[in-house]
């Protein structure tokens, strides 16, 4: 368990793209539960452990996930995310570079269940929700390109759809158009940073979680202690 910050009321866990943070249909076991028998085992706690999700992450990315270990820390947690007071950075890892290396993008977004993926437009349709993010290109490779996603809404597959939709889908994301799969059948987006005001104390928390452990990931990770 790759836990990046912990206190009385939350635990913020740095996911891998192969954990999913609650049950689904696959059967696997969740992260939540994964951290249950962790805190469990950590403390000696003989009965139960409340651990509640405030909010998620697709399977297949990596990086920041907060959860409560309160009651209270979890509904105020919930109603932040709901309310966008809660700052998101992603680095997400491309292989076509946008034509623009820094802009606001704004799509309508309408969700397919059954595909369970969702599909970006220019301009307003039925059942469809505004989408906003804005990015920059940070640091490039031989043959990819990092950019830096700052999450405006919280849409399913927001990031993924957008960047595919302007040309730029994200290594190894089959779905929304990347030609060919990562070896660990993850995507190349992170969860990099999140900001915001403690649902109890009312300290400003600031955490950043360090990126997956391979190359490409590092080889960023440098180039950008270089720039700095």
């Amino acid at each position: 368990m790759d836990v990046i910050y912990e206190d009385n009321h939350i635990i913020v866990v740095n996911k891998t793209s192969s954990e999913i943070v609650q049950g689904d249909k696959t059967g696997d076991i969740p992260l939540s539960e994964s951290l249950k028998l962790w805190l469990k085992e950590k403390y000696g706690k003989p009965g139960n452990v409340f651990i509640g999700v405030a909010h998620r992450l697709d399977r297949p990315v990596s990086g920041i996930v907060v959860f409560a270990k309160t009651s209270k820390a979890l509904t105020r947690l919930n109603n932040m995310f709901r309310d966008g007071e809660v700052k998101k950075t992603y680095w997400a890892i491309v292989k076509s570079c946008p034509e623009e290396k820094e802009a606001t993008l704004t799509h309508y977004l309408i969700r397919n269940e059954k595909q369970n993926k969702s599909i970006a437009y220019e301009s307003m349709k039925p059942k469809s929700k505004e989408a906003t993010l804005s990015y920059k290109v940070i640091a490039q490779s031989n043959n990819y390109y990092l950019l830096e996603v700052d999450l405006k809404t919280g849409r399913h597959h927001q990031i993924r759809c957008q960047l595919a939709k302007i040309g730029s889908p994200i290594k190894g994301d089959l779905k929304y158009g990347f030609n060919r799969s990562n070896p660990d059948g993850g995507i190349s987006l992170h969860a990099r940073c999140i900001s915001f005001v403690h649902p109890v104390s009312k300290k400003i928390i600031n955490i950043t979680a360090p990126v997956p452990e391979n190359n490409l990931w590092k080889a960023f990770e440098n180039i950008i202690e270089k720039q700095e």
